[in-house]
């Protein structure tokens, strides 16, 4: 048998042929260097990257966010000590008519004592409103309080500057000894109570909900005015029946099961993967244009941003109200819901309609309700709300954690 013209000879002849100069040596080793070497230094604290180093950084960045949050719940409590009262209102709350255009609904529980979640809450909107001036005339605060003690302290300094709903006030309370009413079941409830509350109130336009540990981010109204008066004038927004402003980081990953963001992933390759090929064709000084080349650095691309993590891309269209993107809704969660009033009506009849428990809370109920019920849904990207609670009011949480 001739061994120079076996396959391994043939494959031998070719690997030497190889040098540090052709093309396939060079895409390898990018390849090597960027997924081997540079993006896991870089990104190994990054906590939505799959490069994290969990066991490394998540007891330690825990413990700091939690310190960090106990510093902002201080400051948020010496700014409304601070704030001469309004007789049940925030001087700042414009109201150039009867009729607010937006109310902001802040649902309140007493929760972990000293972090003061709703006082930051509010505080930020406070804050918000005030930057934003005239331009959010018929913008209303309104806090809901559904805790069933009289405990909530936070509550009772905010009623001196917002107009509060107390859903338990001069009630009995007979939640304890009633065995069909679990925790999930009360807080949809309180969530239809207060939605209620808030149509009932002031009917205005639109009805922001917004859980008590979800603080708002500097763009909200900006990007909601865009939203609202621009975007959902569209003939298939117009009757959404509601528009989520949160959704996990930790579930905005392109390999999730929202189909829509897989078209993105691919328009991100499709958009780098040339762009990249013309960068390495001009540093390699390399004549023509090769469509394998072009294939591999749109994979290249496309894996790049998915390992790093979708999220922190996503932060680039905060460049402007235009660029945020609304997208198809998935089932969870709940910390910010804005409902157009007659959306919020038709919610109202629907929650009455369902009955929640354990593995089948509200917000599995509103994005169950969807498709039996023929409607629509949708989610802003990027958030704009941060999540800031660990604690849970649902469960008790003894080892609080990011993750």
């Amino acid at each position: 048998m001739n061994t120079s013209t076996s396959p391994a000879a043939m494959l031998l002849r070719r690997l030497r042929r190889l040098s540090w100069g052709s093309t396939a040596v060079q895409l390898f080793i990018l390849t090597v260097v960027t997924f081997g070497l540079l993006a896991p230094l870089a990104c190994h604290r990054l906590l939505h990257s799959y490069f994290y180093l969990r066991h490394w950084h998540l007891n330690q960045m825990s413990q700091e966010f939690l310190q960090q949050s106990l510093k902002e719940g201080e400051a948020a409590l010496h700014y409304f000590e601070e704030l001469p009262s309004a007789n049940g209102s925030v001087p700042i709350v414009w109201q150039a008519t009867p009729r607010p255009w937006l109310v902001i609904t802040i649902i309140t529980v007493d929760r972990q004592p000293g972090f003061h979640y709703v006082l930051q809450v509010v505080s930020q909107f406070h804050r918000l409103l005030q930057q934003c001036g005239p331009q959010c005339e018929g913008h209303q605060l309104f806090l809901c309080n559904v805790e069933r003690s009289v405990s909530h302290l936070d509550a009772k300094l905010l009623s001196k500057y917002v107009p509060v709903a107390n859903r338990y006030e001069g009630t009995e309370d007979d939640y304890g000894d009633d065995p069909s009413t679990n925790s999930f079941e009360k807080e949809k409830q309180d969530y239809v109570y207060c939605l209620e509350s808030s149509l009932q109130t002031y009917n205005p336009d639109y009805v922001l909900m917004v859980e008590d540990d979800a603080v708002p981010e500097e763009q909200i109204f900006p990007v909601l005015e865009h939203l609202l008066r621009a975007r959902f004038s569209e003939p298939h927004l117009r009757d959404a029946l509601y528009l989520k402003l949160y959704h996990p980081e930790r579930l905005q990953h392109y390999i999730n099961p929202e189909p829509m963001r897989i078209l993105e992933w691919v328009g991100v390759g499709m958009l780098l993967g040339p762009l990249l090929t013309w960068i390495y064709m001009r540093f390699a000084s390399r004549p023509g244009f090769s469509w394998p080349i072009v294939l591999f650095f749109s994979l290249y691309s496309m894996g790049l941003v998915e390992l790093v993590g979708r999220h922190y891309f996503l932060e680039l269209r905060r460049l402007s109200p235009s660029l945020y993107s609304v997208v198809p809704a998935s089932q969870c969660c709940t910390p910010a819901m804005l409902f157009p009033a007659p959306a919020a009506r038709r919610t109202l009849t629907y929650l009455s309609q369902v009955y929640c428990h354990k593995g089948f809370g509200k917000d599995m109920a509103l994005y169950s309700l969807l498709r039996a019920k023929g409607e629509r849904a949708y989610v802003v990207e990027p958030n704009l709300v941060k999540h800031i609670g660990l604690f849970s009011s649902l469960r008790y949480n003894f080892h609080p954690s990011l993750l």
